[in-house]
């Protein structure tokens, strides 16, 4: 019998064969294991410093953006805000006019009618005190009667309408519009003038009827309201804006209104001195001079002139301190 002895140089397993290492995978040494996890912590330190500086690149990026961001609404709040161009005084006048008529159509009955039948009722009840045959005297009711409509408008209810545009604040919607504070004040007058207009034609041609008086000249009647409402419309938007309270610009107005009356009617030569005086500072008291003198028999053109030239001078300045009336209205 021959016996097997295995090969010293291979260790013997259980059963002969050498120490298995796994299936396709190769020996790795020890020392080459060690030197392996030295290189991944090496990679590791490594990766993580680099993700640390890309961070620290990121924040230093944003913040140089949020920087540019404020900045730039630095530089746009630096920069003012172009204003809209302002609006053509006409177009102006329109707009406000349209608005303002919307709004007076609720008192429409008042305006048509009050007024004329306030005024109809002074012509008849001094039907039976004048003497008709003094032309001068009858054309003087006649006139004063016809401007006094005009003054119900242009004293009373505009000095209300804009007292109580101040007392509600409402100014300060027209005052950041872009358009002209005289265009406020007059599309204002024009919108109550509007319905005043049948009251002064009614009272003109009732009166030149009641007291004989000739019609040639009433076309003198178109200048006269336009130039007496402007002037007149200007103290009543000035005296309704400089009011602390609405109250006081209603009684202001009727007071004014009550003076055009007891000086437009009441002939000149039959006024006291002081009253001939406050009737010559009174700008409506020219206005009833030039309608007047269209009802003579021979009129005086250069008298008419001088009138209605006064009457456009005293509309001129009363609009102006309309204008700045406002302004300070708004300012208060």
């Amino acid at each position: 019998m021959t016996l097997t002895t295995p090969h010293p140089a291979t260790p013997a397993g259980p059963a002969g064969r050498p120490p298995a290492t796994g299936v396709g995978v190769a020996a790795v040494p020890p020392e080459n294991r060690s030197s392996g996890r030295a290189d991944r912590k090496r990679s590791g330190r490594k990766g993580r410093a680099a993700g640390g500086a890309a961070v620290e690149a990121g924040g230093a990026a944003a913040d140089v953006g949020g920087a540019a961001v404020e900045a730039d609404g630095v530089a746009a709040a630096d920069v003012p805000v172009p204003l809209p161009p302002a609006t053509a005084f006409p177009a102006a006048v329109s707009a406000v006019y349209r608005g303002q008529l919307a709004r007076a159509r609720v008192a429409r009955v008042p305006l048509l009618f009050v007024a004329a039948f306030q005024s109809l009722g002074i012509m008849i009840l001094l039907r039976g005190i004048v003497d008709i045959d003094d032309n001068s005297a009858a054309a003087s009711v006649v006139a004063g009667s016809t401007v006094l409509v005009v003054a119900f408008v242009a004293l009373n209810l505009l000095a209300q309408r804009f007292g109580a545009l101040r007392a509600a604040g409402a100014l300060d919607y027209y005052l950041t519009l872009p358009i002209p504070g005289a265009a406020v004040v007059l599309g204002t007058a024009a919108s109550y003038a509007t319905f005043a207009v049948p009251g002064t034609i009614v009272t003109v041609v009732v009166g030149a009827l009641l007291y004989g008086l000739p019609l040639g000249g009433l076309w003198l009647l178109v200048p006269v309201t336009v130039l007496a409402g402007a002037s007149l419309a200007g103290i009543g938007a000035a005296i309704g804006l400089l009011a602390p309270k609405p109250e006081l610009a209603t009684v202001a107005g009727q007071l004014g209104m009550s003076v055009v009356l007891f000086l437009g009617v009441i002939p000149a030569d039959r006024l006291p001195g002081i009253g001939r005086l406050a009737r010559d500072l009174l700008p409506s008291s020219y206005a009833v001079d030039a309608l007047a003198e269209g009802f003579a028999p021979a009129v005086d053109w250069a008298h008419v002139t001088v009138d209605l030239a006064v009457c456009a001078a005293v509309a001129a300045a009363a609009l102006v301190v309309a204008v700045r009336s406002l302004r300070y209205a708004g300012r208060s």
